[in-house]
């Protein structure tokens, strides 16, 4: 596999006072609400070994612990030295080191689109950067400026008046860090969906508008600009995955968070998510998931605190 960051043995030890103020913004397993309704705050105590996940665009940020994420052939970590941001629901494979001594503690942030371009407008005005090939995840260190921002912002979400006065303009600060630093480049060309890039991206936003429906190839390539070879071609450039491997990765991921959330059978949510058969579902949500549909959502209530639908939700599924 391609390794995205630098060796592990070189990474930094967590930061006492970013862990600490974060510990106390996260008392509780799973994720902890903020003043702010697009941050929260996760914690984890104990390890968790590879489980697909499927993020929604957004930064993570991580004082103590360390996640990997396997995409294709790659390997990106995100841990004290390094944030991730994602620009487009990618599928990936995701583990954790944590423990109840040494919890994962991190910070998450849902993509705020207009701020993002907000920012993107006023860096290009100010000179911007070279031009770089559109990245759907970026994994990247973390400098000296980006953890004074990240320590400034948590000692702010720790008083309530300060985190209502001053958060929204330490989130910008934050952003800013993301958008103009050492990736910055190929994340703000992923967020203008340019070229290719961005009718792939056009064709995910629309999965995920109409994952229920029958979706085919031959439409989403067609509403894409593009023929259905080069459609396949650059969809799996961003995704690593075919259209329809995606569709189903979506919906199963959808089907295990409405089983989760909702307390609804398997059968329930195969239909809600577009399938016909419900003993297709299973077969394909075991194959994904390496769970049959009720060992699965077992597991999920017993391992994580998950929160419920709201517009802000961290993942498309899974932490």
């Amino acid at each position: 596999m391609k390794q995205k960051i630098p060796p592990e043995a070189q990474q930094r030890h967590p930061n006492p006072t970013l862990t600490s103020l974060l510990a106390r913004l996260a008392p509780h397993e799973g994720y902890n609400l903020s003043a702010l309704p697009d941050v929260r705050f996760l914690r984890s105590n104990r390890p968790l070994a590879t489980t697909p996940v499927l993020y929604d665009p957004g930064i993570v940020i991580v004082c103590q612990g360390r996640k990997r994420g396997f995409f294709g052939d790659e390997v990106y970590l995100y841990d004290a030295s390094h944030y991730l941001a994602v620009s487009v629901p990618v599928p990936f494979t995701m583990e954790t080191d944590a423990s109840a001594a040494e919890p994962l503690l991190a910070i998450y942030m849902h993509l705020d689109f207009r701020l993002a371009a907000d920012l993107m407008l006023e860096i290009d005005r100010h000179g911007g950067a070279a031009p770089s090939e559109p990245r759907g995840m970026l994994s990247t260190p973390m400098d000296a400026s980006m953890q004074a921002s990240v320590l400034r912002f948590l000692q702010a979400m720790s008083d309530p008046m300060q985190a209502a006065i001053l958060g929204p303009s330490l989130v910008r600060e934050l952003y800013f860090h993301v958008l103009a630093g050492e990736q910055g480049h190929s994340l703000r060309a992923a967020l203008t969906m340019q070229g290719q890039f961005g009718k792939i991206a056009r064709a995910l936003r629309r999965i995920h508008a109409a994952y229920t429906q029958a979706l085919d190839v031959d439409s989403l390539a067609r509403e894409s600009g593009m023929s259905v070879p080069s459609f396949h071609a650059h969809f799996r450039n961003v995704t690593r995955t075919s259209p329809m491997q995606y569709l189903k990765s979506t919906r199963l991921h959808q089907a295990r968070l409405l089983m989760v959330r909702n307390g609804i059978t398997a059968a329930a949510a195969s239909g809600e998510v577009g399938y016909e058969s419900p003993s297709q579902f299973s077969r394909e949500f075991k194959r994904l998931f390496g769970r049959s549909p009720v060992e699965e959502v077992r597991r999920m209530k017993a391992e994580f605190a998950i929160p419920p639908p709201h517009a802000g939700s961290p993942f498309v599924s899974s932490h």
